[in-house]
């Protein structure tokens, strides 16, 4: 029995990840206006409690979000564009200033394939075609679009959601039979709520203050669109380890470019890098540490496995859906082993001297 239990849990798991992944476009926005929903949720009820109806707050704080993302972009748009039409004339660029680099990779690869055609012997060529794929641009305009498609979806259910006030979370209560039942998923709503709600706000703060700082950096040290590195800077950081990767490469490639001298092109990504750093090492851990003890192990699987699921949208909500998981896993006892992993690790209470008995004379 225990077999066949094993094999129908494994059998439910693959077909829901196949059903997570062809079906990405329904099911990215649903989790996308749910996670908007439990984020926004405490400050509904909290202008909830001043008289303010739910589906006013709900609309404020919707539209303020959409509002806010809308604004940025037309600020940003010009230079934005700008940045993205220099791209081609500084791919060209950087490939002439590391022509030494590419032509020695090239003759390791007509080495590598001579190698092979003599491994082959006298075999008769096979023609191949091949089909040429879509730019990286396009690619990420594609993928852009798409992200804003469901985030339009995602703010709308979310505002459905957060418009019905705990009409929602009544349902979930009443889906249990016994009144622990009900009072554990009740807990575990409002947990939830309250950790999506402090991470969320918490590392928005910590990755503007990234943004502004790396966008004073890159204009102290003369690189072309600071902004636009401080607004990268603040987007691709909500991407754990990727992120900071991505950004420290990019500025390195426009940095070559830009400048003449090699080694003062290198302070661009070192000083991008060490940004990164001290707000990962330092900042995130004393504002983030007592409140989501997730260890990095599990943040970095979790990033990686959702990327490759969903994409880079799916790396971003990579982080929220884990603490969802981990407040899960800490309410529910059958589950509380995974929890315990995905846990950071506990503080080690400090050793006590013993105390010494001095003797009565």
């Amino acid at each position: 029995m225990s077999t066949t239990n094993r094999l129908l849990t494994a059998i439910v798991i693959l077909m829901t990840l196949a059903a997570l992944y062809f079906a990405k476009d329904v099911i990215l926005p649903v989790v996308l206006g749910l996670l908007l929903a439990l984020t926004l949720g405490p400050w509904v009820r909290w202008l909830s409690r001043r008289g303010v109806p739910a589906s006013l707050s709900a609309a404020l704080l919707i539209l303020g979000f959409a509002g806010l993302i809308g604004a940025g972009a037309l600020v940003l748009r010009g230079p934005v564009i700008n940045w993205f039409d220099d791209i081609p004339r500084i791919s060209f660029e950087l490939r002439d200033k590391l022509r030494g680099v590419t032509e020695s990779m090239a003759a390791v690869q007509d080495a590598s394939k001579q190698v092979e055609d003599l491994a082959k012997g006298g075999e008769d060529s096979i023609n191949t075609v091949v089909l040429q794929q879509p730019g990286l641009l396009t690619a990420a305009v594609s993928n852009l679009a798409s992200f804003i498609t469901s985030l339009v979806v995602g703010l709308i259910l979310a505002l459905f959601l957060l418009s019905t006030g705990n009409l929602f979370y009544i349902k979930i209560v009443e889906s249990f039979p016994r009144f622990g039942d009900k009072k554990r998923a009740l807990t575990v709503i409002y947990e939830i709520e309250k950790q999506m709600s402090r991470y969320i706000v918490a590392i928005t703060s910590i990755n503007a203050a990234l943004g502004i700082a790396i966008g004073g950096a890159m204009y102290l040290l003369n690189m072309p669109y600071p902004f636009v590195w401080g607004l990268a800077a603040f987007t691709l950081n909500f991407l754990p380890f990727l992120g900071g990767i991505v950004g420290t490469l990019g500025v390195g490639a426009f940095a070559i470019v830009h400048f003449d001298s090699f080694y003062y092109a290198m302070l661009a990504p070192i000083a991008y890098q060490s940004l990164t750093a001290v707000e990962g090492q330092v900042l995130t851990p004393v504002l983030l540490g007592a409140r989501m003890q997730v260890n990095a192990v599990a943040v970095f699987l979790t990033v990686i496995f959702w990327a490759w699921l969903w994409g880079i949208p799916g790396a971003l909500m990579a982080v929220p859906i884990l603490v969802l998981v981990k407040v899960v896993c800490d309410h529910v006892p059958a589950l509380s082993t995974f929890g315990n992993f995905l846990g950071g690790r506990a503080i080690e209470p400090v050793p006590q001297e013993p105390k010494t008995v001095v003797p009565a004379s």
